[in-house]
């Protein structure tokens, strides 16, 4: 481990925006992780995995640890279940794929989703009908201040849409070193979310008798249709959460725009921010260096030359846009540097 001055961000953020950062650290195991921030104690701390839930808009004071911490093993498994600890630098999708391939089921459905373990619980990831919280069983975190690692329960992680204790009342105190998940080996497939069945009558393949790589396959296909390579244009996936609103408000709202979609939860109806996005003219439209995607409303993107605060600017007349036309706030679901 060997802490650099002045270094380029640009390679580090799916957005492929060009910040530095005043030090930075690349970190391969708990030991090198403690000897950075022993080193930088008296320097602010930002830590990056896959570095594609980042808006980074100015370069950062401080250090930035690259988590590069790996492994994956099986801790227990029954009859029914296979409980695999997985060390947080190693990628989200090659994860999924890794247990999609030992027939592990449980998290097919969040396939082609960018980002490393440690992202996972720390934004309850999900999508085509499944969180992480459906699947998780505990996770080691490291106390910055004691240096101590700690276990956290279900319970403890106090996870909700996109959120958990980690951005919340325990935000800056904390970093995610593993995850254990317990996955299936009798699978029950959830294929009723976006047009995932559609997608396996149009490969020919039975719903019921589909398998997890074929759900896996399935939702791959869908994410490649939709959403752009970062690779090729920079972003960084969704960028903002579908708002939740309630039974009355979206009634009112249903009477003056009568083509609102809604879809009804534990805490009203959820409203898709995409939509509300599209309705108000954004989708597709380009603003100097970034814009919303042509194919996916709720996707800004960097056209090659933007800066963070020009997709900031963004995201907030858009949200403006959204509120002044349905009276809704978006908020963003990326974390804003």
């Amino acid at each position: 481990m060997v802490l650099q001055n002045n270094i380029s961000l640009k390679p580090y953020n799916t957005f492929g925006l060009a910040v530095k950062a005043k030090q930075f650290a690349e970190v391969h195991s708990f030991a090198e992780f403690k000897q950075a921030l022993i080193e930088s104690e008296n320097e602010p701390h930002l830590f990056i995995g896959g570095g594609s839930n980042l808006l980074l808009t100015k370069d950062y004071d401080g250090t930035v640890i690259l988590n590069k911490i790996t492994g994956i093993q099986i801790e227990k498994e029954t009859d029914e279940h296979v409980y695999i600890k997985a060390y947080s630098g190693e990628n989200w999708h090659e994860f999924v794929m890794h247990c999609v391939d030992h027939h592990w089921g449980g998290i097919e459905n969040l396939s082609l989703i960018p980002g490393t373990i440690g992202a996972a619980p720390m934004q309850n990831i999900g999508a085509y009908g499944m969180e992480i919280e459906q699947v998780f069983e505990t996770l080691e975190a490291i106390n910055l201040e004691t240096l101590a690692i700690e276990n956290f329960s279900k319970a403890d992680c106090e996870f909700g849409y996109r959120e958990s204790v980690f951005k919340r009342k325990k935000k800056g105190q904390y970093f995610i070193y593993s995850v254990t998940f317990r996955l299936t080996k009798k699978h029950k497939i959830n294929i009723d979310y976006g047009d995932i069945k559609a997608i396996l009558e149009q490969q020919n393949i039975a719903p019921e008798l589909a398998s997890i790589k074929d759900v896996s396959n399935a939702v791959i296909a869908i994410r490649q249709s939709k959403l752009p390579d970062p690779k090729v244009l920079g972003n960084s996936g969704s960028f903002f959460k579908n708002p939740t609103i309630s039974i009355e408000q979206f009634e009112a709202l249903k009477i003056k725009f009568p083509s609102i979609k809604g879809y009804p939860n534990s805490e009203g109806v959820k409203v898709p921010a995409g939509w509300l996005i599209e309705q108000c003219g954004w989708k597709g439209k380009r603003v100097g260096n970034t814009g919303s995607h042509a194919q996916q409303a709720l996707v800004l993107v960097n056209y090659g030359e933007a800066n963070g605060n020009e997709v900031y600017q963004l995201a907030m007349d858009i949200i403006e846009s959204v509120q002044q036309t349905y009276g809704i706030n978006l908020e963003p679901e990326v974390n804003i540097i």
